[in-house]
């Protein structure tokens, strides 16, 4: 039987892919710095966001199949942007006229406006070191700002300041006629205002590390470029960072294409070797608009996690992340029943390691796949709490005990918190949108009919048997297609266009009680418990 890394090395799940690439780079040497290097970045002018998640989740497997291949150790840097100039006062909080004074410096030299930090920075990495904690994902955070005022990218900054003319030639093309007037990699922090000043510079000075710029009030001032007196434009700070930092994977939206290219070529023009790195597709919202922080189009992932397990979520993020989807809060029951299959999968494959290693849920937990509680569905909870009108989990615990006698919220927690999830769902989206009709006289003669069969069926019937009825009936009145009988059920029912198998949901809601629920649509108090 083949190892696991034998395995490994040849799966094909995207993940392994992007580790073999890595296992390519380092070839048989260890990395100088004594580990494989992974980055991701983020911008802390504003909250953490599903996308940080995402791009978190995805590194996080491509280290973790890196981990199955090869015995050199990786790190992964969440690495903070926070000494950036704040451009605008954030909608989202308080204290926004004190914030405003603070325009153009960086975030980790204003007040933090919710008083609890030493400074609008902190704060924002705070929460986002809660937000990646959270989840539980191993990380080292990086902060721009001691990283540039503690001189541990002093000598990646000369490097920039070496190759100055060079560096700015790879961005000038890229550029407006305007802008490149005034463009230059290095931003200086203004002793005098301490903003960061978008400020021509008129004079590069490599032998002392300085340059000379026009400072606002027109005045010649020079200023080292080391020691956190400067920052640099972005995609030159990006470039400096994969040298300074020897960063050998990071991924990168679609949208960012081209400052990847332009970096690319920066940090080589540097004397580094640029990442290896993944371009993912964007998020679309349910109209197929690009998702938008400003826009506040799409889902956050507060609200994700208000309907479903972060475990869906990560599946979300897991399933091709090269082509574009769409992320609005139909999708989340669905990717919630495709984890559960993954998982009962899993149960399948435990003797066949190449299959296993190709299972999205190896992926999201790391190999430490749990065990499938039970058959039901998210979906089909998501029925019941429709046509019990359920508002609280014993409702529904109610009649899963009956189904599966031995689930109780201790011992099958994953289905109690998918109880929990569905009630939240129900109530937000489902209840909100029920509307019943009364049924046709071709749909009352089959309900009838489906009635009285139920009946002499009896309680105990299972839900294959139940499944057959159903069919029969639909077939026994002249439904040429059986998906418009299934369609009457739903909106006659259950007040929705669309709905469970059937036989399973009159086998999980009860035969009598399905019978009460036919009488009361017949009887016109469709809705009524």
């Amino acid at each position: 039987m083949s190892s696991e890394r034998e395995i490994a090395l040849n799966a094909r799940a995207w993940p392994f892919e992007e580790a073999r690439k890595l296992l390519q780079r380092i070839g048989d040497r260890m990395p100088e710095k004594g580990y494989v290097l992974f980055q991701t970045g983020y911008g802390p002018s504003g909250l953490p966001h599903i996308g940080t998640f995402g791009e978190v989740v995805r590194t996080t497997m491509v280290r973790n199949a890196f981990a199955r291949i090869s015995d050199v150790p990786a790190k992964l840097f969440a690495f903070s942007d926070d000494m950036d100039g704040l451009r605008r006062v954030p909608d989202n909080i308080p204290n926004k006229e004190m914030v405003a004074q603070h325009l153009g410096k960086p975030l980790t030299s204003i007040p933090d406006p919710f008083g609890t930090h030493e400074s609008f920075g902190h704060h924002n990495n705070a929460r986002l070191r809660d937000f990646l904690d959270r989840f539980g994902f191993q990380y080292d955070f990086q902060s721009a700002t001691e990283c540039y005022r503690s001189g541990r990218f002093d000598a990646a900054l000369l490097q920039v300041l070496a190759h100055y003319d060079e560096v700015k030639n790879i961005i000038l093309p890229t550029l407006g006629n305007e802008r490149r007037e005034t463009y230059s990699p290095f931003l200086p922090i203004c002793q005098r205002t301490g903003r960061v000043l978008q400020a021509p510079v008129v004079e590069t000075n490599a032998d002392a590390g300085t340059i000379v710029y026009r400072d606002e009030d027109g005045s010649l001032v020079e200023t080292p470029v080391t020691g956190g007196r400067c920052k640099l434009q972005w995609k030159a700070d990006w470039a400096m960072r994969w040298y300074a930092l020897d960063v050998d994977y990071e991924m990168s939206g679609k949208d960012l294409i081209d400052s990847v290219r332009l970096s690319s070529r920066i940090c080589r023009t540097l004397g580094g070797r640029p990442p290896e790195t993944f371009t993912y597709e964007l998020f679309l919202d349910e109209k197929g608009e690009k998702i938008s922080k400003s826009k506040g189009n799409g889902l956050t992932v507060e609200e994700w996690l208000r309907y479903a397990p972060e475990e869906s979520l990560s599946l979300f993020m897991f399933q091709k992340p090269r082509t574009a989807k769409r992320l609005y809060f139909d999708v989340i029951p669905r990717a919630v029943d495709e984890y559960r299959t993954w998982v009962a999968k899993a149960a399948e494959q435990r003797d066949d390691r190449a299959a296993l290693l190709e299972n999205p849920a190896w992926h999201i937990h790391d190999g430490a796949i749990p065990e499938a509680e039970t058959d039901l569905s998210y979906s089909m909870l998501l029925n019941l709490a429709a046509v019990a009108n359920a508002h609280e989990p014993a409702v529904l615990w109610g009649f899963i005990s009956r189904y599966a006698p031995d689930a109780t919220p201790a011992t099958a927690p994953m289905l109690d918190r998918l109880v929990r999830y569905a009630i939240n769902y129900y109530r937000d989206f489902v209840e909100p949108q029920k509307q019943y009709r009364a049924p046709s006289e071709q749909e009352r003669a089959a309900i009838v009919d489906l009635r009285e069969r139920l009946a002499t069926a009896g309680q105990g019937a299972d839900a294959e048997a139940l499944q057959n009825i159903v069919y029969e009936v639909g077939k026994a009145h002249g439904f040429a297609n059986l998906r418009d009988w299934f369609k009457a059920l739903y909106e006659v029912l259950l007040g929705q266009s669309q709905g469970p198998r059937m036989g399973s949901f009159i086998a999980l809601y009860g035969v009598e009680e399905t019978i009460g629920l036919i009488d009361r649509a017949l009887a016109g108090e469709a809705g009524a418990t």
